[in-house]
């Protein structure tokens, strides 16, 4: 039996009708919770380092338009300026789309590589999951609280091509109804950098204290299996160990995702 299409799949209008709902909705919400936002920038740096990383751009994968990865570029160069030096005071809430604003044209974003329904598609912006993933593992290293975080995992898009961090720490992205969003529960404050270059994209969290923890975050139990279905699976844990600077005791061990992923890419098994 053929299954009835929703609304938003009726039409583009009716696409756009249903996703300018959900905006609308957000922002009401928003209005109701009275959340306070991280919005002041500071050039000068906070004194502590938290946690740094970098990611590569521009991915040279088989089936991968290269096209899309020189527009992602693109995106990222703009979206990165808004949220360069935003301070995260005690008790705000640091939202992705608050600081970055709708992704147009008009404001010069191009078409990207975008992920929606477990499927791959372009649209206007896209490619900027890579910069809430950036966020995402940086803030993992951290005292911060995470209050949003969408996955697009049920897949797994590419091949472990140079991977630094764990299968399932990704984020999912649309303005402005999935977004990224942390909160700083602790008593001091938190800086955010984000910046680029012809190659890669770099983040730095910064601390007005030094931190009391640091996090090993990695996979357990990882392993591809083909089911029933036919297609490969990709399985296994996601585990974030809080160690006490001081005196090197893991005081805390959590599992933070269980993968099950359907591999999209040509394997051997």
């Amino acid at each position: 039996m053929k299954q009835r299409k929703t609304f938003s799949e009726i039409s583009p209008l009716t696409y756009w009708i249903s996703k300018e709902k959900e905006i609308l909705k957000r922002n009401c919400q928003d209005l109701v919770h009275k959340v306070r936002f991280a919005r002041t920038v500071q050039a000068e740096k906070l004194p502590y380092e938290v946690f740094t990383h970098q990611s590569v751009i521009r991915r040279r994968l088989k089936n991968l338009d290269q096209q899309l990865q020189e527009n992602k570029a693109v995106n990222l160069k703009l979206a990165t300026a808004h949220l360069y030096g935003v301070l995260i005071r005690p008790g705000e809430t640091f939202s992705l789309w608050k600081l970055v604003g709708r992704t147009t044209a008009r404001k010069g974003y191009k078409e990207g590589l975008t992920i929606a329904k477990s499927r791959t598609g372009k649209g206007i912006g896209g490619g900027l999951c890579q910069l809430s993933n950036l966020i995402h593992w940086m803030v993992l290293h951290s005292e911060l609280t995470i209050v949003e975080h969408h996955h697009h995992d049920s897949v797994d898009l590419f091949p472990d091509s140079g991977r630094k961090v764990p299968f399932g720490t990704g984020t999912s992205i649309s303005y402005n109804y999935l977004d990224y969003r942390f909160r700083n529960d602790t008593d001091h404050t938190f800086q955010l950098f984000v910046h680029v270059d012809e190659e890669n994209l770099y983040g730095e969290l910064l601390a007005s204290e030094e931190p009391q923890y640091v996090y090993d975050i990695h996979s357990e139990g990882e392993y591809f299996v083909r089911e029933s279905d036919g297609n490969i699976y990709r399985n296994g844990t996601v585990v974030r160990d809080t160690v006490d600077k001081a005196s090197g005791t893991v005081v805390d061990h959590q599992i933070i995702r269980t993968n099950h992923a359907r591999v999209l890419y040509e394997m051997d098994l």
